[in-house]
C-alpha cells in the first residue's frame, strides 16, 4: 500500500513576489536604516562637539589646568 502523497504529482506553486512575501516591497527597511544612520551620526557629532566645547583649553604655555605636569 503506497502513500497517497507519492501517487499524486501536483505542479509546483506559482506565486508572485508579493504573494510569496505576504507583503508589498516598499523599501521600508532601506528608509529605516538610512534614517537611523543619519540620527546616529547627528547624535555622535553632538556628543563630540559638546565635549570639545566643555573641555578646558590649554593655557598660554600649553598646559591644561587640572592635569599633572610631566616629570623629567
Amino acid at each position: 500500500m503506497q502513500n497517497d502523497h507519492t501517487q499524486r504529482q501536483e505542479p509546483p506553486a506559482r506565486l508572485s513576489t508579493d504573494e510569496a512575501r505576504s507583503a508589498v516591497g516598499l523599501n521600508v527597511v532601506r528608509w529605516v536604516l538610512l534614517i537611523s544612520l543619519v540620527l546616529a551620526i547627528l547624535a555622535l557629532s553632538a556628543i563630540w562637539i559638546t565635549g570639545a566645547l566643555t573641555t578646558p583649553q590649554a593655557d598660554h604655555n600649553g598646559v591644561v589646568s587640572g592635569q599633572a605636569t610631566p616629570t623629567s
